[in-house]
């Protein structure tokens, strides 16, 4: 894959199951919170993304390699069938990630698989459902997220989620939420994998209208810019031997040394 001034290539993935089954969800979601994500992704990027969606049901859940090699952001918003999603598709977007793909993990991914994979750690966390008043704190006003939005910014009933928060260590912590009952949570993190970038956001429970809030689509959107790696190859990286002075032809190991 060769980068290019081309339009930035997005893909929103959702499980689509609560708006498929609760009439709550429906009403607030009509069109699925996948689009609801992937227009305010457009609102605010426009001419500047190339926006699609996929959903669990779909063949290889909408996964598959070349859809993957095609895509510089993807999106994940997953609750109630994390395990439904194939331990193969997962490693193949584990892959894509680590040789430069972002993602935008929001909500309830946090218990993904593909989460979990690459955090290293049970990604649990201190949660309660009723419609809490969060607090979006700006922790990091210079970082490229957070701009364009304000300090704090206030979402009105949200689920509530709270330390502790069995992550590593962020590579920046950009967001930090409080909730109607004093609890504190580190809402908007940043690592990086291999050559990938991956985002955390947690605002976004399906029983609230969290995704048309004006604000949360603004961080969205700065999320799926950030993630983007301009890198002329797409490439897992590599264990190389160089020789003395020679800087530019390594040679790769294609598996464990064996003696």
């Amino acid at each position: 894959m060769t980068q290019s001034t081309s339009p930035l290539r997005v893909l929103v993935w959702g499980e689509n199951r609560h708006e498929q089954i609760e009439p709550k969800v429906a009403e607030i979601y009509p069109e699925g919170m996948h689009n609801t994500i992937r227009a305010g992704i457009e609102e605010h990027l426009g001419a500047e993304a190339r926006v699609h969606t996929t959903t669990l049901d779909e063949p290889e859940h909408g996964l598959t390699e070349e859809v993957l090699a095609d895509t510089d952001v993807l999106v994940w918003w997953g609750h109630a069938a994390h395990a439904e999603v194939a331990d193969e598709v997962v490693e193949r977007v584990h892959q894509h990630v680590l040789a430069g793909m972002g993602l935008v993990v929001l909500h309830s991914g946090h218990w993904s698989k593909i989460f979990q994979k690459l955090m290293g750690t049970t990604c649990t966390l201190r949660w309660r459902s009723e419609e809490d008043r969060e607090l979006v704190w700006t922790v990091d006003p210079t970082h490229p997220i957070a701009q364009g939005v304000p300090h704090p910014f206030i979402i009105p009933q949200q689920e509530m989620y709270g330390e502790f928060f069995d992550i590593p260590a962020p590579d920046e912590l950009i967001f930090l939420s409080t909730f109607s009952g004093g609890e504190v949570f580190r809402s908007g993190c940043t690592w990086r994998r291999g050559h990938g970038k991956i985002f955390f956001f947690s605002p976004g429970d399906q029983d609230y209208p969290v995704y048309h809030h004006e604000h949360v689509r603004r961080v969205i959107a700065n999320g799926v810019s950030w993630a983007h790696s301009v890198r002329p190859t797409r490439e897992v990286p590599t264990l190389l031997r160089y020789e003395t002075e020679d800087f530019y032809n390594g040679r790769d190991y294609r598996g464990a040394l064996v003696r």
